[in-house]
């Protein structure tokens, strides 16, 4: 069992642990492996917990100051690190949205914290952001001293990132010159521009068409003074590089926050569900299986696009494994589905019709499915 979240109804241990009920009670001497998995959004800590890694929790901030806890996933020397349970959406109070002053800064904190302990590979799952500051939060937990024009510290958030003038490195965290920063996500838009992250994301954490055009304005900003402000470690190539992340896949991802890990913790994108497959060696896991149950709330073309349930289908594929899906819906046909390497998709709208019963059931119809999942493909 290899699924994702069904967002807004079950975590992905839960859909997990529901389809294994189901197919227990049909199959009860089948062998049964729950392997939930994630894209870097929320939930990513959650799936590497269910393969093992240590949690780790943190005393951090929300988006918008707020105390609360954070946690993060440890093996050897790698930190799992994900935003969303840090200053993601999610942590908003109440849910009430601040597009200009929400900040990363209380992702930094775990980031800091696991390079305190010594960690030296960090993998920061990007996805549920709350904010639009380009990662300077981050970056200002970590030692970046962002300065206006009268060499004061601002403050956090993107209103008080357009007062920006200058950057000192001189306090940033030493740990960062020796340690691989990997960002996991499925977002390849662009800092800047009509795919950028404040034409694109902003909107969706509530920020006016006016607001938008000022988070755009501060973002480009944020990057000419990145890109001119000489690179923490002086490295020949770098303001080269730097000069071209702006436009780099990635860069835009969680209000901007990759291009900040980017330009100045040097962190390279790659898909977040290829980066946590390798990391809990699904490959070793699928090999000797029957079958692989994957899936997520909504099947549909954006799955298609670097989505969990998309790249578990590739890497089952990989091994020889049928892949089945199940979804809270399915607006793909049978024939694109075949085409991503899924046999089929169980859909729980086949079960029950209505959206509101479906999401508060959801556990109940994933069992069912659990069971018909059995009948087809395990007697």
């Amino acid at each position: 069992m290899a699924p994702d979240k069904f967002k807004g109804s079950l975590a992905a241990p839960e859909v997990a642990a529901a389809l294994a009920a189901g197919i227990a009670r049909e199959v009860p001497d089948a062998e049964v492996r729950q392997v939930p998995v994630a894209d870097g959004g929320d939930g990513t800590v959650d799936a590497f917990v269910a393969a093992g890694w240590e949690r780790v929790r943190v005393d951090t901030v929300g988006p918008t100051g707020a105390p609360h806890s954070a946690s993060y996933a440890v093996r050897g020397d790698t930190a799992v690190v994900e935003l969303a349970a840090a200053v993601g959406l999610v942590e908003l109070p109440g849910g009430r949205t601040d597009p200009m002053g929400a900040s990363t800064y209380g992702l930094g904190v775990p980031i800091r914290h696991a390079l305190d302990h010594g960690l030296r590979e960090v993998v920061l799952g990007l996805g549920g952001s709350a904010s639009t500051d380009g990662g300077a939060g981050m970056l200002q937990a970590l030692g970046l001293r962002i300065l206006d024009e009268n060499g004061t510290e601002i403050g956090s958030g993107a209103a008080a990132l357009a007062r920006a003038r200058r950057l000192d490195y001189s306090d940033l965290h030493p740990a960062v010159r020796d340690t691989v920063f990997v960002i996991a996500g499925d977002v390849d838009n662009p800092l800047l521009g009509p795919d950028g992250a404040a034409a694109v994301f902003a909107p969706q954490k509530g920020a006016s068409p006016r607001q938008c055009a000022e988070l755009e304005a501060i973002l480009a900003q944020w990057a000419h003074l990145v890109d001119t402000s000489g690179h923490p470690f002086g490295t020949g190539d770098a303001h080269e590089r730097r000069a071209a992340l702006a436009g780099h896949p990635g860069a835009g991802a969680a209000g901007g926050t990759g291009f900040g890990a980017m330009a100045v913790l040097g962190a390279r994108q790659r898909s977040g569900i290829e980066v946590i497959l390798e990391l809990i060696d699904f490959a070793g896991r699928v090999r000797d299986a029957d079958l692989v149950v994957t899936g997520e709330g909504a099947m549909d073309e954006q799955t298609l696009r670097g989505k969990a349930p998309a790249g578990v289908a590739a890497a089952a594929g990989a091994a020889d494994v049928p892949v089945v899906a199940v979804a809270g819906r399915c607006t793909l046909t049978p024939e694109r589905l075949r085409a991503a390497g899924f046999a089929r998709c169980y859909p729980l709208s086949d079960l029950e019709p209505d959206p509101e019963r479906s999401i508060a059931e959801a556990a109940r119809l994933l069992e069912e499915l659990g069971t018909r999942i059995a009948r087809d493909y395990l007697m």
